[in-house]
């Protein structure tokens, strides 16, 4: 990943430990490494962040700490204000995604600035950014906490990525990745194919006979439809093995 586009998260005057360590947690989730806390109201470092942060120590390690608002992105091109209210302040606004998209094309280090869980950010930190980030929600509850609204703005980021970078995006999705297997060999589907039929005519299941071609070609069709993998062959291959047993003598037994 390019650091010069990876947003740096800015949480202004946080007020419990506990949501800077879900916040930094939420940012390396997507891979954002760079937190900057203002004024914290429990000084810093603070021992709640650590358990909440659930392993992200690297960004609570490295986190920064600074006086004012100003002062924390004094050395960005591009300040983001996510607040659901302009309170009077005339700027562009944009949704995370749009933002996202800034934050690849626009050279620069960008920030995002995060008010304080109880009531935002104040009017003095809206007015140091050149752009408002808002985020389309419920009209009849517009509630999200300190993390969920970070998570939003990485996650955001870490998709446009994938876009733009593919198959070099740092990212990967646990559960396509887990799932993916080539599709099993046809010789192993036949196989399967074969255990059923071997089971199931005994019992009449291929009767009438003049239906018996009809049975077989559906059998055929349900079975290499799904596209097995050579795992799930073998599973279901052992589940008719199980079946196709004998019930065991103790099987009444306590």
């Amino acid at each position: 990943m390019n650091a010069a586009n990876r947003p740096i998260i800015v949480l202004v005057r946080p007020q419990l430990g506990e949501n800077i360590g879900k916040a930094a947690r939420a940012m390396l989730n997507f891979g954002l490494t760079e937190l900057r806390i203002v004024n914290p109201r429990d000084g810093w470092p603070n021992p709640s962040a650590g358990p909440a942060a659930a392993g992200a120590d690297i960004v609570l390690d490295q986190a920064k700490v600074y006086a004012s608002t100003a002062d924390a992105v004094a050395d960005c091109e591009y300040v983001y204000a996510t607040t659901v209210r302009k309170r009077g302040v005339t700027k562009p606004v944009v949704t995370p995604g749009e933002a996202a998209q800034l934050f690849h094309n626009e050279a620069g280090r960008h920030a995002v600035l995060f008010g304080r869980e109880a009531a935002g950010l104040e009017t003095e930190d809206v007015a140091l950014a050149r752009r408002i980030l808002t985020v389309p929600i419920n009209p009849e509850f517009g509630s999200l906490n300190l993390a969920q609204a970070v998570i939003l703005v990485a996650y955001e980021w870490a998709r446009r990525l994938r876009e733009t970078s593919g198959a070099a995006s740092e990212l990967v999705q646990p559960t396509a990745e887990e799932e993916w297997l080539p599709p099993a060999p046809q010789a192993e589907l036949e196989g399967l194919i074969e255990h059923f039929e071997t089971l199931l005519a005994p019992r009449g299941y291929f009767l009438p006979e003049a239906r018996s071609e009809t049975t077989r070609r559906n059998l055929r069709s349900m079975l290499t439809k799904p596209g097995w993998n050579h795992l799930e062959v073998r599973t279901m291959r052992g589940i008719l093995t199980t079946l196709g047993r004998k019930p065991r003598s103790d099987a009444g037994e306590d």
